[in-house]
Protein backbone atom coordinates (compact mmCIF):
# COMPACT_ATOMS: atom_id res chain seq x y z
CA UNK A 1 0.00 0.00 0.00
CA UNK A 2 2.60 2.39 0.81
CA UNK A 3 4.50 1.49 -2.58
CA UNK A 4 1.27 2.91 -4.19
CA UNK A 5 0.99 6.23 -2.21
CA UNK A 6 4.54 6.91 -2.69
CA UNK A 7 3.85 6.72 -6.85
CA UNK A 8 0.62 8.44 -6.07
CA UNK A 9 2.58 11.48 -4.10
CA UNK A 10 5.71 11.64 -6.34
CA UNK A 11 3.36 12.01 -9.90
CA UNK A 12 1.07 14.67 -7.68
CA UNK A 13 5.04 16.39 -6.98
CA UNK A 14 5.59 16.27 -10.65
CA UNK A 15 2.09 17.47 -11.61
CA UNK A 16 2.59 20.32 -9.28
CA UNK A 17 5.95 21.32 -10.50
CA UNK A 18 5.15 20.97 -13.99
CA UNK A 19 2.10 23.20 -13.20
CA UNK A 20 4.40 25.68 -11.22
CA UNK A 21 6.59 26.32 -14.13
CA UNK A 22 3.63 27.12 -16.51
CA UNK A 23 2.28 29.81 -14.53
CA UNK A 24 5.97 31.00 -14.24
CA UNK A 25 6.34 30.81 -17.96
CA UNK A 26 3.22 32.68 -18.39
CA UNK A 27 4.95 35.67 -17.16
CA UNK A 28 7.23 35.84 -19.93
CA UNK A 29 4.27 36.78 -22.37
CA UNK A 30 1.89 38.98 -23.12
CA UNK A 31 -1.28 39.26 -20.97
CA UNK A 32 -4.13 36.67 -22.33
CA UNK A 33 -6.99 34.34 -21.07
CA UNK A 34 -6.60 32.37 -17.95
CA UNK A 35 -4.53 29.18 -18.76
CA UNK A 36 -5.81 25.96 -17.53
CA UNK A 37 -4.13 22.64 -17.37
CA UNK A 38 -3.33 20.45 -20.62
CA UNK A 39 -5.77 22.74 -22.46
CA UNK A 40 -4.19 26.13 -22.12
CA UNK A 41 -6.83 28.90 -22.43
CA UNK A 42 -8.57 28.47 -25.90
CA UNK A 43 -11.64 27.59 -23.94
CA UNK A 44 -11.86 31.19 -23.72
CA UNK A 45 -13.11 30.67 -27.56
CA UNK A 46 -15.46 28.17 -26.56
CA UNK A 47 -14.38 25.98 -28.70
CA UNK A 48 -16.10 27.89 -31.43
CA UNK A 49 -14.09 30.00 -33.30
CA UNK A 50 -15.73 33.27 -35.05
CA UNK A 51 -13.78 35.52 -37.36
CA UNK A 52 -14.48 38.47 -34.28
CA UNK A 53 -13.28 35.80 -32.28
CA UNK A 54 -9.68 37.85 -32.18
CA UNK A 55 -11.18 41.10 -32.29
CA UNK A 56 -13.00 40.55 -29.17
CA UNK A 57 -10.20 39.36 -27.33
CA UNK A 58 -8.00 42.01 -27.98
CA UNK A 59 -10.92 44.50 -26.82
CA UNK A 60 -10.31 42.40 -23.65
CA UNK A 61 -6.22 41.84 -23.00
CA UNK A 62 -4.75 44.77 -25.92
CA UNK A 63 -3.52 44.53 -29.33
CA UNK A 64 -0.97 41.97 -28.14
CA UNK A 65 -1.79 39.30 -26.49
CA UNK A 66 -0.95 35.39 -25.64
CA UNK A 67 -3.31 32.20 -26.18
CA UNK A 68 -2.03 29.16 -24.86
CA UNK A 69 -3.01 25.80 -27.25
CA UNK A 70 -2.16 23.52 -23.87
CA UNK A 71 1.55 24.37 -23.01
CA UNK A 72 2.38 25.63 -26.15
CA UNK A 73 2.07 29.86 -26.12
CA UNK A 74 0.44 31.58 -29.57
CA UNK A 75 0.86 35.80 -29.78
CA UNK A 76 -1.93 37.33 -31.23
CA UNK A 77 -1.09 40.61 -33.12
CA UNK A 78 -4.34 42.49 -33.51
CA UNK A 79 -5.02 45.67 -35.27
CA UNK A 80 -2.97 47.49 -38.17
CA UNK A 81 -0.16 49.00 -35.24
CA UNK A 82 0.99 45.54 -33.79
CA UNK A 83 0.61 43.44 -37.60
CA UNK A 84 2.96 46.20 -38.86
CA UNK A 85 5.18 46.16 -36.57
CA UNK A 86 5.42 42.21 -36.05
CA UNK A 87 5.20 41.56 -40.06
CA UNK A 88 7.29 44.71 -41.44
CA UNK A 89 9.64 45.77 -38.66
CA UNK A 90 10.31 42.63 -37.29
CA UNK A 91 9.98 40.53 -40.68
CA UNK A 92 13.17 38.61 -40.02
CA UNK A 93 12.15 37.29 -36.79
CA UNK A 94 9.08 36.58 -38.18
CA UNK A 95 10.13 34.65 -41.29
CA UNK A 96 9.63 31.08 -40.18
CA UNK A 97 6.44 29.39 -40.39
CA UNK A 98 4.78 27.17 -36.91
CA UNK A 99 6.04 23.63 -36.86
CA UNK A 100 2.80 22.38 -34.94
CA UNK A 101 2.23 18.76 -34.96
CA UNK A 102 -0.51 18.27 -37.77
CA UNK A 103 1.22 20.69 -39.97
CA UNK A 104 4.59 18.16 -39.61
CA UNK A 105 2.07 15.23 -40.64
CA UNK A 106 0.18 17.17 -43.72
CA UNK A 107 3.58 18.63 -45.57
CA UNK A 108 6.60 16.45 -43.89
CA UNK A 109 8.39 20.10 -44.29
CA UNK A 110 7.52 20.10 -47.99
CA UNK A 111 6.13 22.29 -50.12
CA UNK A 112 6.46 26.29 -49.90
CA UNK A 113 3.88 27.78 -47.92
CA UNK A 114 4.21 25.47 -44.10
CA UNK A 115 8.18 24.81 -45.31
CA UNK A 116 10.97 26.99 -43.59
CA UNK A 117 14.97 27.75 -43.93
CA UNK A 118 16.70 26.41 -47.37
CA UNK A 119 13.91 24.46 -48.64
CA UNK A 120 11.47 27.17 -48.39
CA UNK A 121 13.99 29.74 -50.01
CA UNK A 122 14.47 27.69 -52.99
CA UNK A 123 10.70 26.42 -53.37
CA UNK A 124 8.93 30.22 -53.14
CA UNK A 125 12.01 31.43 -55.14
CA UNK A 126 11.10 28.80 -57.85
CA UNK A 127 7.31 29.41 -57.90
CA UNK A 128 7.79 33.41 -57.92
CA UNK A 129 10.03 32.91 -61.46
CA UNK A 130 7.96 30.06 -62.38
CA UNK A 131 5.04 32.10 -62.28
CA UNK A 132 6.39 34.85 -63.91
CA UNK A 133 7.44 33.18 -66.98
CA UNK A 134 4.24 31.26 -67.36
CA UNK A 135 2.96 34.86 -68.22
CA UNK A 136 1.94 36.19 -64.92
CA UNK A 137 0.57 39.63 -65.44
CA UNK A 138 0.98 38.84 -69.05
CA UNK A 139 -1.25 37.84 -72.06
CA UNK A 140 -0.26 34.11 -71.87
CA UNK A 141 -2.17 33.41 -68.68
CA UNK A 142 -4.45 36.51 -68.57
CA UNK A 143 -5.71 35.06 -71.80
CA UNK A 144 -6.65 31.52 -70.08
CA UNK A 145 -8.42 33.73 -67.10
CA UNK A 146 -10.42 35.06 -70.04
CA UNK A 147 -11.84 31.91 -71.25
CA UNK A 148 -12.52 30.82 -68.09
CA UNK A 149 -14.74 33.55 -67.43
CA UNK A 150 -16.36 33.17 -70.23
CA UNK A 151 -17.17 29.99 -69.90
CA UNK A 152 -18.53 30.99 -66.14
CA UNK A 153 -20.48 33.69 -67.91
CA UNK A 154 -22.13 31.24 -70.60
CA UNK A 155 -22.42 28.47 -67.54
CA UNK A 156 -24.60 31.57 -65.84
CA UNK A 157 -26.58 32.82 -69.07
CA UNK A 158 -28.02 29.06 -69.10
CA UNK A 159 -29.96 29.26 -66.31
CA UNK A 160 -32.02 31.78 -67.98
CA UNK A 161 -32.25 33.93 -65.19
CA UNK A 162 -33.79 31.43 -62.89
CA UNK A 163 -32.47 31.26 -59.09
CA UNK A 164 -28.89 28.94 -59.00
CA UNK A 165 -26.23 28.63 -56.26
CA UNK A 166 -23.15 30.37 -58.03
CA UNK A 167 -20.77 28.45 -55.59
CA UNK A 168 -19.98 25.40 -57.78
CA UNK A 169 -19.66 27.34 -61.02
CA UNK A 170 -17.20 29.66 -59.32
CA UNK A 171 -15.04 26.86 -58.10
CA UNK A 172 -14.93 25.21 -61.00
CA UNK A 173 -13.83 28.37 -63.40
CA UNK A 174 -11.29 29.47 -60.74
CA UNK A 175 -9.89 26.03 -60.37
CA UNK A 176 -9.21 25.48 -63.55
CA UNK A 177 -6.95 28.37 -63.51
CA UNK A 178 -4.77 27.25 -61.72
CA UNK A 179 -4.54 23.85 -63.19
CA UNK A 180 -4.08 25.29 -66.66
CA UNK A 181 -1.17 27.01 -64.83
CA UNK A 182 0.40 24.00 -62.68
CA UNK A 183 -0.73 20.77 -64.92
CA UNK A 184 -0.64 22.56 -68.27
CA UNK A 185 -4.68 21.49 -69.33
CA UNK A 186 -8.00 22.50 -68.23
CA UNK A 187 -10.26 19.88 -66.73
CA UNK A 188 -13.99 19.26 -67.91
CA UNK A 189 -16.58 20.17 -65.02
CA UNK A 190 -17.61 16.51 -64.91
CA UNK A 191 -13.98 14.68 -64.84
CA UNK A 192 -13.91 12.57 -61.60
CA UNK A 193 -10.32 13.64 -60.53
CA UNK A 194 -11.11 17.23 -60.53
CA UNK A 195 -13.91 16.94 -58.86
CA UNK A 196 -12.46 14.86 -55.86
CA UNK A 197 -9.31 17.30 -56.16
CA UNK A 198 -12.00 19.99 -55.28
CA UNK A 199 -13.62 17.74 -52.76
CA UNK A 200 -10.18 17.06 -50.95
CA UNK A 201 -9.47 20.40 -51.01
CA UNK A 202 -12.43 22.09 -49.14
CA UNK A 203 -12.33 19.52 -47.05
CA UNK A 204 -9.14 19.97 -45.44
CA UNK A 205 -9.84 23.78 -45.22
CA UNK A 206 -12.76 23.26 -43.39
CA UNK A 207 -11.45 20.79 -40.61
CA UNK A 208 -8.59 22.85 -40.24
CA UNK A 209 -10.64 25.10 -37.84
CA UNK A 210 -12.28 22.62 -36.48
CA UNK A 211 -12.85 21.60 -33.00
CA UNK A 212 -10.87 17.81 -33.73
CA UNK A 213 -7.82 19.99 -35.41
CA UNK A 214 -7.45 21.32 -32.09
CA UNK A 215 -7.63 18.06 -30.32
CA UNK A 216 -5.49 17.06 -32.78
CA UNK A 217 -2.68 20.06 -32.43
CA UNK A 218 -2.75 18.83 -28.22
CA UNK A 219 -2.65 15.28 -28.44
CA UNK A 220 -1.25 13.87 -31.64
CA UNK A 221 -0.11 10.50 -30.25
CA UNK A 222 -3.28 10.05 -28.71
CA UNK A 223 -5.30 11.21 -31.83
CA UNK A 224 -3.24 9.03 -34.45
CA UNK A 225 -4.65 6.35 -32.56
CA UNK A 226 -8.35 7.35 -33.15
CA UNK A 227 -10.58 7.25 -35.93
CA UNK A 228 -12.24 10.60 -37.17
CA UNK A 229 -11.99 13.43 -39.61
CA UNK A 230 -8.30 13.63 -39.16
CA UNK A 231 -7.62 10.50 -40.64
CA UNK A 232 -9.72 11.41 -43.47
CA UNK A 233 -7.89 15.16 -43.84
CA UNK A 234 -4.53 12.82 -44.03
CA UNK A 235 -6.14 10.56 -47.03
CA UNK A 236 -7.30 13.30 -49.27
CA UNK A 237 -3.82 14.63 -49.08
CA UNK A 238 -2.66 11.20 -50.33
CA UNK A 239 -5.20 10.95 -52.94
CA UNK A 240 -4.06 14.44 -54.67
CA UNK A 241 -0.41 13.98 -53.93
CA UNK A 242 -1.13 10.20 -55.75
CA UNK A 243 -2.93 12.10 -58.93
CA UNK A 244 -0.16 14.98 -58.95
CA UNK A 245 2.27 12.28 -58.85
CA UNK A 246 0.86 10.43 -61.95
CA UNK A 247 0.58 13.68 -63.72
CA UNK A 248 4.10 14.27 -63.02
CA UNK A 249 5.14 11.26 -64.70
CA UNK A 250 3.16 11.25 -68.01
CA UNK A 251 4.96 14.53 -68.39
CA UNK A 252 8.32 12.78 -67.89
CA UNK A 253 7.64 10.48 -70.82
CA UNK A 254 6.98 14.13 -72.89
CA UNK A 255 9.12 16.26 -71.27
CA UNK A 256 9.31 19.13 -72.91
CA UNK A 257 13.07 20.41 -72.29
CA UNK A 258 13.62 22.80 -74.40
CA UNK A 259 9.73 24.48 -74.53
CA UNK A 260 8.13 24.15 -71.07
CA UNK A 261 4.66 24.64 -70.73
CA UNK A 262 3.71 24.75 -67.78
CA UNK A 263 4.56 24.52 -63.61
CA UNK A 264 5.76 20.93 -64.07
CA UNK A 265 7.50 21.11 -67.01
CA UNK A 266 9.82 23.88 -65.93
CA UNK A 267 10.38 21.84 -61.91
CA UNK A 268 11.19 19.11 -63.98
CA UNK A 269 13.96 21.20 -66.00
CA UNK A 270 15.26 22.18 -62.66
CA UNK A 271 15.69 19.04 -60.91
CA UNK A 272 17.72 18.16 -64.02
CA UNK A 273 19.82 21.40 -63.75
CA UNK A 274 20.11 20.37 -60.05
CA UNK A 275 20.54 16.84 -60.46
CA UNK A 276 24.61 17.48 -59.17
CA UNK A 277 23.74 20.11 -56.38
CA UNK A 278 24.20 18.45 -53.00
CA UNK A 279 22.06 21.69 -51.72
CA UNK A 280 19.47 20.72 -54.12
CA UNK A 281 15.59 20.48 -52.88
CA UNK A 282 14.13 20.26 -56.07
CA UNK A 283 12.86 16.67 -55.80
CA UNK A 284 9.39 14.55 -56.71
CA UNK A 285 8.41 14.87 -53.00
CA UNK A 286 8.73 18.91 -52.73
CA UNK A 287 6.64 19.28 -56.39
CA UNK A 288 4.09 17.19 -55.65
CA UNK A 289 3.44 18.98 -52.29
CA UNK A 290 3.85 22.33 -54.07
CA UNK A 291 1.29 21.07 -56.44
CA UNK A 292 -1.42 20.27 -53.62
CA UNK A 293 -0.65 23.45 -52.23
CA UNK A 294 -1.04 25.32 -55.03
CA UNK A 295 -4.49 23.66 -56.12
CA UNK A 296 -5.59 25.03 -52.60
CA UNK A 297 -4.54 28.76 -52.39
CA UNK A 298 -5.37 29.04 -56.03
CA UNK A 299 -8.61 27.99 -56.17
CA UNK A 300 -10.37 28.30 -53.09
CA UNK A 301 -9.08 31.95 -52.22
CA UNK A 302 -10.46 33.21 -55.08
CA UNK A 303 -13.34 31.59 -55.50
CA UNK A 304 -14.25 32.35 -52.31
CA UNK A 305 -13.86 35.93 -52.55
CA UNK A 306 -15.78 35.74 -55.92
CA UNK A 307 -18.73 34.56 -54.22
CA UNK A 308 -18.94 37.14 -51.82
CA UNK A 309 -18.95 39.34 -54.69
CA UNK A 310 -21.88 38.50 -55.70
CA UNK A 311 -23.68 38.14 -52.73
CA UNK A 312 -22.78 41.36 -51.72
CA UNK A 313 -23.92 42.74 -55.39
CA UNK A 314 -27.02 41.31 -54.73
CA UNK A 315 -27.47 42.80 -51.12
CA UNK A 316 -26.18 46.34 -52.87
CA UNK A 317 -28.18 46.61 -56.16
CA UNK A 318 -27.20 50.58 -56.04
CA UNK A 319 -23.30 49.46 -56.04
CA UNK A 320 -24.13 46.82 -58.33
CA UNK A 321 -25.82 49.65 -61.11
CA UNK A 322 -22.96 51.89 -60.26
CA UNK A 323 -20.23 49.36 -61.50
CA UNK A 324 -22.08 48.16 -64.30
CA UNK A 325 -22.62 51.92 -65.57
CA UNK A 326 -18.91 52.49 -65.15
CA UNK A 327 -18.06 49.21 -66.96
CA UNK A 328 -19.96 50.44 -70.24
CA UNK A 329 -18.95 53.91 -69.82
CA UNK A 330 -15.55 52.60 -70.60
CA UNK A 331 -15.75 49.41 -72.60
CA UNK A 332 -18.82 50.76 -74.64
CA UNK A 333 -19.51 47.63 -77.33
CA UNK A 334 -15.61 46.52 -77.38
CA UNK A 335 -15.79 42.79 -77.16
CA UNK A 336 -12.55 42.23 -74.73
CA UNK A 337 -10.81 43.90 -72.10
CA UNK A 338 -7.59 43.18 -70.37
CA UNK A 339 -6.57 43.99 -67.10
CA UNK A 340 -4.70 47.16 -68.10
CA UNK A 341 -8.60 48.54 -67.78
CA UNK A 342 -8.19 48.71 -64.28
CA UNK A 343 -6.73 52.30 -64.27
CA UNK A 344 -9.58 53.27 -66.56
CA UNK A 345 -12.46 51.79 -64.16
CA UNK A 346 -11.79 52.90 -60.62
CA UNK A 347 -15.00 52.69 -59.31
CA UNK A 348 -15.19 48.94 -59.97
CA UNK A 349 -11.50 48.49 -58.53
CA UNK A 350 -12.47 49.80 -55.31
CA UNK A 351 -15.83 47.91 -55.46
CA UNK A 352 -13.46 44.72 -55.83
CA UNK A 353 -10.87 46.27 -52.87
CA UNK A 354 -14.14 46.74 -50.13
CA UNK A 355 -15.08 43.25 -51.01
CA UNK A 356 -11.67 41.70 -49.94
CA UNK A 357 -11.48 44.38 -47.22
CA UNK A 358 -15.07 43.56 -45.86
CA UNK A 359 -15.08 40.14 -46.45
CA UNK A 360 -11.25 38.96 -45.70
CA UNK A 361 -11.95 35.21 -46.68
CA UNK A 362 -9.08 34.12 -44.44
CA UNK A 363 -10.01 33.13 -40.74
CA UNK A 364 -7.18 35.26 -39.85
CA UNK A 365 -3.10 35.50 -41.45
CA UNK A 366 -1.14 32.55 -41.68
CA UNK A 367 0.34 31.93 -38.99
CA UNK A 368 4.69 32.54 -38.19
CA UNK A 369 6.59 31.47 -35.73
CA UNK A 370 9.07 33.46 -33.77
CA UNK A 371 13.39 33.18 -35.32
CA UNK A 372 14.53 34.77 -32.45
CA UNK A 373 14.15 36.62 -29.32
CA UNK A 374 12.05 39.64 -29.68
CA UNK A 375 11.41 42.45 -27.77
CA UNK A 376 7.81 43.97 -29.07
CA UNK A 377 5.69 47.04 -27.90
CA UNK A 378 7.83 46.67 -24.05
CA UNK A 379 6.50 42.96 -24.65
CA UNK A 380 9.61 39.98 -24.61
CA UNK A 381 8.51 37.41 -27.09
CA UNK A 382 10.68 34.09 -26.70
CA UNK A 383 12.23 32.40 -30.17
CA UNK A 384 9.73 29.82 -30.93
CA UNK A 385 6.91 31.35 -29.92
CA UNK A 386 3.93 30.98 -32.45
CA UNK A 387 2.83 34.36 -34.14
CA UNK A 388 -0.84 34.45 -35.34
CA UNK A 389 -0.96 38.45 -37.76
CA UNK A 390 -4.95 38.82 -36.94
CA UNK A 391 -5.24 40.01 -40.81
CA UNK A 392 -9.06 40.37 -40.41
CA UNK A 393 -8.43 42.84 -37.10
CA UNK A 394 -6.27 45.06 -39.61
CA UNK A 395 -9.12 45.26 -42.22
CA UNK A 396 -11.67 46.18 -39.97
CA UNK A 397 -9.25 48.31 -37.37
CA UNK A 398 -11.85 51.41 -36.55
CA UNK A 399 -8.98 53.82 -36.11
CA UNK A 400 -7.58 53.19 -39.82
CA UNK A 401 -11.83 52.61 -41.55
CA UNK A 402 -14.15 54.98 -40.33
CA UNK A 403 -17.64 53.19 -39.79
CA UNK A 404 -15.32 49.65 -40.65
CA UNK A 405 -18.63 47.38 -40.50
CA UNK A 406 -19.97 49.58 -43.37
CA UNK A 407 -20.00 48.38 -47.09
CA UNK A 408 -18.35 51.48 -48.67
CA UNK A 409 -16.57 51.51 -51.83
CA UNK A 410 -15.84 54.97 -51.44
CA UNK A 411 -13.11 54.88 -49.24
CA UNK A 412 -10.61 53.90 -51.94
CA UNK A 413 -11.16 57.01 -54.04
CA UNK A 414 -9.79 60.45 -53.64
CA UNK A 415 -11.94 63.45 -53.88
CA UNK A 416 -11.27 63.30 -57.86
CA UNK A 417 -12.77 59.53 -57.81
CA UNK A 418 -9.56 58.40 -59.01
CA UNK A 419 -8.53 54.75 -57.12
CA UNK A 420 -6.63 55.48 -54.05
CA UNK A 421 -3.94 52.77 -52.21
CA UNK A 422 -4.40 52.40 -48.51
CA UNK A 423 -1.22 51.19 -46.48
CA UNK A 424 -3.66 48.87 -44.07
CA UNK A 425 -5.32 47.07 -46.87
CA UNK A 426 -3.29 43.78 -46.23
CA UNK A 427 -5.79 40.94 -47.68
CA UNK A 428 -2.39 39.26 -49.30
CA UNK A 429 -0.47 39.54 -45.96
CA UNK A 430 2.87 41.07 -46.34
CA UNK A 431 6.66 40.50 -45.91
CA UNK A 432 8.11 38.04 -47.07
CA UNK A 433 5.92 35.03 -46.33
CA UNK A 434 2.93 37.51 -48.45
CA UNK A 435 0.67 35.77 -50.45
CA UNK A 436 2.69 34.00 -53.48
CA UNK A 437 -0.14 33.92 -56.25
CA UNK A 438 -1.47 37.96 -55.27
CA UNK A 439 -0.85 39.00 -58.58
CA UNK A 440 -2.55 35.95 -60.19
CA UNK A 441 -5.24 36.35 -57.38
CA UNK A 442 -5.69 40.89 -58.41
CA UNK A 443 -5.96 39.75 -62.38
CA UNK A 444 -8.42 36.82 -61.52
CA UNK A 445 -10.72 38.76 -59.36
CA UNK A 446 -10.39 42.06 -62.02
CA UNK A 447 -11.24 39.99 -64.76
CA UNK A 448 -14.08 37.13 -63.29
CA UNK A 449 -15.96 40.24 -61.72
CA UNK A 450 -15.54 43.19 -64.74
CA UNK A 451 -17.37 40.46 -66.90
CA UNK A 452 -19.44 39.29 -64.82
CA UNK A 453 -21.06 43.02 -63.92
CA UNK A 454 -20.82 43.38 -67.75
CA UNK A 455 -23.02 40.83 -68.49
CA UNK A 456 -25.43 40.25 -65.83
CA UNK A 457 -27.98 42.02 -63.61
CA UNK A 458 -27.72 39.83 -59.96
CA UNK A 459 -31.00 40.14 -58.34
CA UNK A 460 -32.76 38.07 -55.28
CA UNK A 461 -34.91 35.25 -56.07
CA UNK A 462 -38.95 36.16 -55.64
CA UNK A 463 -39.92 36.64 -51.83
CA UNK A 464 -35.92 36.61 -50.45
CA UNK A 465 -35.37 40.46 -48.61
CA UNK A 466 -31.38 39.94 -48.36
CA UNK A 467 -28.81 37.37 -48.82
CA UNK A 468 -27.41 36.19 -45.29
CA UNK A 469 -23.17 36.95 -44.95
CA UNK A 470 -22.92 34.45 -41.99
CA UNK A 471 -19.76 32.44 -42.97
CA UNK A 472 -18.79 28.84 -43.17
CA UNK A 473 -15.76 28.88 -40.48
CA UNK A 474 -12.86 27.06 -41.99
CA UNK A 475 -9.06 28.42 -43.08
CA UNK A 476 -11.16 30.17 -45.89
CA UNK A 477 -14.76 31.10 -44.68
CA UNK A 478 -16.93 31.04 -47.48
CA UNK A 479 -20.73 32.58 -47.26
CA UNK A 480 -23.39 30.03 -46.27
CA UNK A 481 -24.78 28.60 -49.29
CA UNK A 482 -27.12 31.47 -51.39
CA UNK A 483 -28.96 31.74 -54.35
CA UNK A 484 -29.55 34.28 -56.47
CA UNK A 485 -30.68 35.07 -60.07
CA UNK A 486 -28.32 36.02 -62.72
CA UNK A 487 -30.50 37.97 -65.45
CA UNK A 488 -28.73 38.95 -68.81
CA UNK A 489 -28.07 42.66 -69.98
CA UNK A 490 -29.89 43.51 -73.06
CA UNK A 491 -26.69 45.39 -73.49
CA UNK A 492 -24.68 42.60 -73.16
CA UNK A 493 -22.87 40.96 -76.31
Amino acid sequence: MWVVQAILLSLLACLLVHLRKSFQSQKLYPPGPLWVPFIGSVWRLRFKVSKDSFIELAKIYGNIYTLWIGSKPVVVLSGFQAVKEGLINHAEHFAERCETPYIKAFTNGKGIIYSNGHNWKQQRKFGVVTLRKLGLGKKGMEQQIEEEALQLAETFAHSKGQPIDPALFIRNSVANVICAAVFGFRFSVEDQDFLQMLEAIQFVLTFSASFVYVLYELFPRLMDLLPGPHKKSFLYREAVLSFAKKVIEKHREHQALHDPQDYIDFYLLQMEKSVKDPNSTYNEENLAQCILELLMAGSDTTSTTLQWALLLMVNHPDIQEKVHKEIEDVLGSSQSFSYQHVKKLPYTNAVIHEIQRTQYILLFGVSRQCAKDVNMFGYFIPKGTYIVPDLHSVLQDPELWEASEVFNPNRFLDKDGKFMKREAFLPFGTGSRSCLGQQLAEIELFIFFTSLMRAFKFQLPEGVKELSKKPIIGVTTPPSPYELCAVPRCSAS
